[in-house]
């Protein structure tokens, strides 16, 4: 169970993390190649480009799950929290639904690739494996909020009718105390 909460918490910064540092190694590596020795990596270019792609796509999962993906906020302004959350969970289902079918698509996409990578000569459906598994990952942040929205929600319910709980005692209180 352990191991479990700490994928959830770390999972994607630690993949994120890595991709980032392999790419600016990979360049770095190739500036150097090409203005010191004067010579160049058929490969860099290449494989920081898949680096960065695998980063983007697990990039999204990631900020979906910090809530920190771009989002027009006008219209939940206009709400109370009850609203907000309403619409936020709205949102995120819209967002599931694109997920999931980026997810089904990509994988029918990956299983007729059988082309390989020019300088790499590695199976390009590595590289289209990356949409697939980053809207997976995606699809299962959004669940997880979608799950803290509805718990959210019904606390804030509870919240209120303990409150028209409360009103409606302390009417009845008032009135007894009057005759």
């Amino acid at each position: 169970m352990k191991i479990l909460n700490w994928l959830d918490e770390h999972f994607e910064e630690y993949i994120l993390v890595f991709l980032s540092a392999f790419t600016v190694a990979v360049i770095f590596l190739q500036v150097v190649m090409r203005y010191v020795f004067g010579n160049s990596l058929a490969w860099s270019e290449e494989i920081a480009r898949y680096a960065f792609i695998w980063l983007i796509y697990v990039g999204v999962s990631y900020g979906v799950k910090r809530n920190k993906h771009l989002g027009v906020d006008a219209l939940s302004m206009l709400f109370q929290r009850k609203g907000r959350l309403i619409i936020a969970l709205i949102a995120n289902i819209s967002f599931l639904i694109f997920a999931l079918v980026m997810t089904y698509y990509g994988i029918d996409i990956v299983a007729r690739v059988t082309r390989t990578s020019a300088a790499l000569q590695i199976p390009l459906f590595w590289v289209y494996l990356a949409p697939v598994v980053g809207m997976l990952l995606t699809s299962i942040r959004l669940l997880q909020n979608m799950a803290y929205d509805v718990k959210d929600y019904r606390s804030i319910k509870m919240d209120e009718d303990f409150k028209n709980m409360d009103r409606k005692e302390a009417i009845a209180s008032q009135e007894e105390k009057t005759v």
